[in-house]
């Protein structure tokens, strides 16, 4: 079926962060202003409409009428293990996938499972925030490989600091983010199998969050890390059918874990977990029958990245940003305005009602940049720049 995402779906009254969090928002500090005329793009999901075989799973499980404790069914590994080699050409045993209620999650489990307080863990920022948490709040110390950044706004790792990072005695573990989130990049086979070897070498562990995988651009290619080694044993990686399929809500991420000592250590930190019908629904659903929904998606998304940057480079030519190769994030850098980071939130959030992530959450490699999630009807992402670019036309 041909899926319409220009259709808005009132998500006001159902829970939403975005939509109905205004008051928490204010509380956190996140944003002094949020009413009815609020655009809330910050958070990475969407506000496009499902796929149809997933409505239908989810039906057929209301229509049961019990919400008991649930099994994982066979029918839950095989479309897993269908699902990334039919994407991806990578081969999954079932007894590797360990399910989390949350990639978070399951960092967090990684982390104190398989390191000790006071060890070092890699990271390369700007990255995600949880990264951070996951390692401070656990009493773990942040090494991190920043990123390096070229006036195209590209950005590149440097292997020179990573390798030398790794070599640190107490560096223990390093958390990937591929595609990475923010600046979009899909690291290629040759800088992949060089941070494994070099991490092998090191005995450094790592624990790849590849939930982005399959939200990649139509001229890209993406490839798990575990594909490219000849020897995954020091490699857990993180799926998840939320990013891909909008269902952050039903939780539900697959650790990928080939070697078994690593395996038994990560599952007793874990301890039981089930997930709710609803879930294992969701996810045999999507990755059985959701391939046509995600090839108009992307194609929807990959439309949108074309007129924002577009739109950008003829009203907002100082915004320095460029086309993601993966996730649905738009990584803009607003630092030849040459006016403060403050300054630049209040023109966007409290001026123009439209809330963003500031770039200073993602560690201060990204203090002058706003990270914008536009998986959106065209029409609220239109709206929302325009309104952004009004309260910069007199610096443009």
């Amino acid at each position: 079926m041909k899926y319409n995402f220009d259709e808005i779906v009132n998500r006001r009254g159902t829970f939403s962060v975005k939509w109905d969090g205004g008051e928490f928002l204010r509380e956190i500090g996140f944003t002094k202003r949020y009413d009815e005329e609020t655009l809330p793009l910050f958070t990475a999901d969407m506000d496009l409409p499902v796929p149809q075989a997933l409505i239908d799973a989810l039906h057929k499980t209301v229509d049961h009428k019990i919400f008991g404790y649930s099994i994982f069914p066979n029918e839950y590994y095989e479309a897993i293990q269908h699902w990334f080699k039919k994407r991806h050409d990578w081969e999954i045993k079932k007894e590797e996938i360990i399910y989390s209620p949350g990639t978070v999650h399951a960092l967090n489990i990684a982390v104190r499972a398989l390191t000790k307080p006071g060890d070092g863990i890699i990271i390369q920022r700007p990255v995600y925030p949880p990264f951070t948490s996951a390692i401070e709040g656990n009493s773990r110390t942040v090494r991190n490989n920043a990123l390096t950044y070229d006036e195209g706004g590209y950005y590149s790792i440097d292997f020179e600091d990573f390798e030398a990072k790794a070599k640190e005695e107490k560096t223990k573990m390093f958390i990937l983010c591929n595609p990475h989130n923010p600046t979009g990049r899909i690291f290629n086979v040759n800088e992949l199998k060089k941070l494994s070897d070099i991490c092998a070498e090191n005995g450094v562990l790592i624990v790849a969050d590849e939930i982005h995988g399959d939200l990649i651009r139509r001229d890209q290619t993406f490839i798990p890390i575990a594909k490219v080694v000849d020897n995954a044993d020091h490699i857990i990686t993180l799926t998840a059918i939320n990013k891909t399929f909008n269902v952050a809500g039903l939780h539900c991420t697959n650790a990928v874990i080939p070697n078994p000592e690593l395996r038994e250590i990560f599952s007793k930190e874990m301890g039981f977990q089930l997930a709710s019908p609803f879930t294992i629904s969701a996810l045999i659903a999507v990755y059985n029958e959701g391939e046509d929904w995600l090839e108009q998606l992307k194609e929807y998304i990959d439309g949108t990245m074309e007129w924002a940057v577009n739109f950008l480079a003829e009203k907002m030519p100082k915004v320095k940003v460029r086309i993601p190769e993966g996730t649905y994030i738009l990584w803009m850098d607003f630092s030849e305005y040459g006016i403060s980071p403050e300054e630049v939130h209040d023109r966007i959030y409290n001026k123009a009602n439209v809330l963003l992530e500031d770039g200073s959450m993602f560690g201060e490699e990204g203090l002058q940049h706003q990270r914008i999630c536009i998986p959106s009807p065209r029409p609220i992402i239109k709206e929302a720049f325009e309104r952004i670019a009004r309260e910069f036309e007199d610096i443009n």
